[in-house]
């Protein structure tokens, strides 16, 4: 099924012609529950995995025998799903009182090396903005479910860049670790319809001049909105209050959306290829490679939603095929890459932030031929410790 962004409201770089020099391309992976196969992207499906080469493991001494056995997680998920929209079976019910966050494995060592699990696969050919090391057409992503790894407290992430032509036989069944320390920490296996869009970059890091200019825009639509809403009067003026519901549809159905450049204008949500960063919740920090100090790009940004809850119209939502969560009326579920509950910003277990998290990115700069060394650094949860500081940073000011 093909899966398009519906187009912008305006052509912004005719607005603001500044733009055009913050413009990136990005694909939009659309991910939706189903059955890849190891020969198509996917999330959390089957790799293309020789037989012969080691599964990534990890090797940090942690605890690795206490939390949510994998088949749980599927299981409750599937459960929640047959049951959307009635109660619970006595037996779904049953099943889903027996799960619990406990010591599983008591043979299972903090020192024992633990399969890491697959996160997602993509090739080349079929996302647009995805370039490897020469000659390197498949990028494996690996991830160990416990939020434990260094200062930050997170995932320890793998990437694998491949020839796929040099797989012959195929490792199979592919390891995979028995317990995750967090549910949110188990994506569910997914096909994705990659689609190529443009972004622009995230507001704080445009010139000065330019913020003021979008900043006096937005205000103008704003002050349009409500010279528009002017035109009902109070109830008592209606013989009846239906009649004044009835004028405040009519009006309401006249009303011009409302567009801001952060919401409408600037960076995709949901999972994507390059692309800019969303530092929405916390100040911008360089990311840069450890080696050469160049600065890298987001290579992939891991997400919950394919629409923002900001992103508040028919646009955002239309690609979107899914169910209203009953207590977010503008946010629109997915199919669940990563099945998260709770706050709206949860984006496959990125930083929290308050009750919100800010998205997954993975930054990298191994397609580019100049760099020998390859280099990987994480933000969201997976960030590194200028981030950190950035966010004690932002803790002594207000940031918008």
């Amino acid at each position: 099924m093909t899966r398009t962004t519906p187009p912008r409201p305006l052509d912004v770089e005719a607005a603001f012609p500044a733009l055009a020099a913050h413009r990136r391309t990005a694909t939009r992976l659309h991910p939706r529950r189903g059955s890849p196969t190891m020969r198509e992207s996917s999330v959390a499906g089957p790799l293309l995995w020789p037989a012969d080469d080691p599964w990534p493991a990890c090797t940090a001494v942690h605890q690795k025998n206490t939390g949510h056995l994998l088949s749980d997680v599927r299981l409750r998920r599937r459960i929640q799903e047959a049951a959307r929209g009635r109660e619970y079976t006595e037996e779904e019910q049953r099943l889903l009182d027996g799960m619990a966050q406990r010591g599983h494995r008591p043979g299972l060592r903090d020192d024992d090396p633990l399969p890491m699990l697959a996160v997602a696969q993509l090739y080349v050919r079929e996302v647009p903005d995805l370039a490897g090391p020469e000659g390197h057409d498949l990028l494996q992503v690996f991830w160990c479910p416990f939020e434990v790894h260094g200062d930050d407290r997170t995932v320890e992430v793998v990437l694998k860049w491949r020839r796929s032509t040099d797989v012959g036989a195929v490792l199979t069944p592919q390891p995979e670790p028995p317990v995750a320390g967090r549910a949110e920490c188990v994506p569910t296996m997914c096909v994705v319809h990659p689609e190529r869009v443009v972004e622009h970059e995230y507001l704080g890091l445009l010139d000065e001049e330019l913020q003021e200019e979008i900043a006096e825009w937005e205000e103008g639509l704003l002050d349009e909105n409500e010279d528009d809403g002017e035109g009902v009067s109070s109830p008592g003026s209606y013989a009846t209050y239906a009649e004044y519901e009835a004028a405040m549809a009519e009006t309401r159905a006249g009303e011009q959306e409302e567009i801001d450049y952060m919401s409408d204008l600037s960076i995709a949500p949901g999972w994507k290829v390059r692309g800019f960063a969303s530092w929405h919740l916390t100040d911008p920090a360089p990311v840069d490679c450890g080696v050469c100090g160049a600065a890298m790009p987001p290579l992939l940004t891991i997400d919950k939603w394919e629409c923002d809850g900001s992103q508040r119209s028919p646009r955002h939502r239309q690609p979107v095929q899914a169910v209203s969560y009953s207590h977010r009326r503008r946010a629109t579920r997915v199919a669940r890459p990563r099945d998260l509950h709770g706050q709206r910003w949860d984006l496959l277990t990125g930083t929290r932030t308050g009750q919100q998290r800010t998205p997954r990115q993975l930054h990298g700069l191994s397609e580019h031929p100049e760099h020998a060394h390859r280099s990987l650094r994480r933000t969201g949860q997976l960030q590194d410790s200028r981030q950190s500081q950035a966010r004690k940073r932002s803790a002594s000011r207000s940031l918008t």
